[in-house]
């Protein structure tokens, strides 16, 4: 059984990373024919870049930006909130946040999966879990902790593999939740819950959220290997995979209204600041 679903996920990122690259090689259109004097659409578009690049998302916060109380154990837990949170850009139309490469992909996994708080949430549901005697065939003491340990972090790690680095690769997505920051608290609401469904391609459109339902649906099917008493069936899976869905929309909400939050409770925070005006980009004029 435990081989068997290995092999079934890598299958199916074999098969997926295929027909994206097949989509992707289909919907290219053959170079049209110009003439020498007629400047290439290639060249327009360099133009455009060089012209128009694309904004930077603020620097990440580091502890030494926090200033109030409790503001190292703030600090941790608001750092995971932020690297996943980008501000829309407040400039002219047609500028868009800079895309996330391979490697950054892949640093967002890795920075996730080894950050101090992934540990210490690892450590508190192998706790609650042991309580509970999950997976009775681990047994309890030390022992059993350690197993329920590295179950927890297993899982932790491949959910973050899948929507932060894999699927998001192979469909050219970006992980990141687009705060909307202005507007009515109903309307930003509804736009944290639409990230569900609705994530922002590299080039700035929006697509599919393929990385949340596959990634979340990939992470249950591999977590069978590590958790034998888990209940097989399609049934308890789709239930595993809707309560992921609906715990990655909560942060997402937290997300969206943390800046709030953190102010209101006076919580170290360093928001990104608002420029003087939209034609306040000087690479656009």
């Amino acid at each position: 059984m435990k081989r068997n679903n290995l092999v079934f996920i890598v299958s199916v990122l074999i098969v997926v990373g295929t027909c994206a690259n097949e989509v992707r090689a289909q919907g290219l259109p053959a170079p049209p024919q110009q003439s020498p004097a007629a400047p290439s659409l290639l060249q327009k578009e360099a133009r455009k870049t060089v012209t128009e690049p694309c904004v930077q998302p603020a620097p990440m916060v580091r502890l030494e930006d926090y200033n109030g109380p409790l503001k190292k154990v703030v600090g941790t837990f608001a750092r995971p909130l932020e690297r996943k949170a980008v501000h829309p850009p407040h400039y002219k139309p047609g500028v868009k946040m800079c895309t996330l490469k391979f490697k950054d992909k892949l640093a967002l996994f890795v920075q996730d999966s080894f950050d101090p708080v992934t540990f210490l949430a690892t450590g508190f549901n192998a706790g609650l879990d042991q309580a509970e005697n999950t997976d009775p065939s681990y047994r309890q003491g030390a022992e059993g902790y350690g197993r329920r340990f590295g179950a927890e972090f297993a899982g932790q790690a491949s959910s973050r593999f899948f929507k932060d680095f894999a699927y998001p690769w192979i469909f050219s997505e970006d992980p990141r939740y687009y705060r909307m920051i202005h507007g009515s608290a109903g309307r930003r609401l509804l736009h944290a819950l639409e990230h569900a469904v609705a994530a922002h391609r590299d080039d700035g459109k929006h697509m599919f959220n393929f990385s949340e339902w596959l990634g979340t649906t990939s992470t249950v099917v591999l977590s069978n290997t590590y958790h034998p008493d888990n209940q097989r069936g399609f049934v308890p899976a789709a239930q595993r995979v809707g309560y992921s869905i609906l715990q990655d929309t909560g942060f997402d909400v937290l997300r969206e209204f943390w800046p709030e939050i953190s102010r209101k409770f006076k919580l170290p925070f360093r928001g990104e600041p608002e420029p003087a005006s939209h034609d306040s980009n000087p690479a656009t004029k």
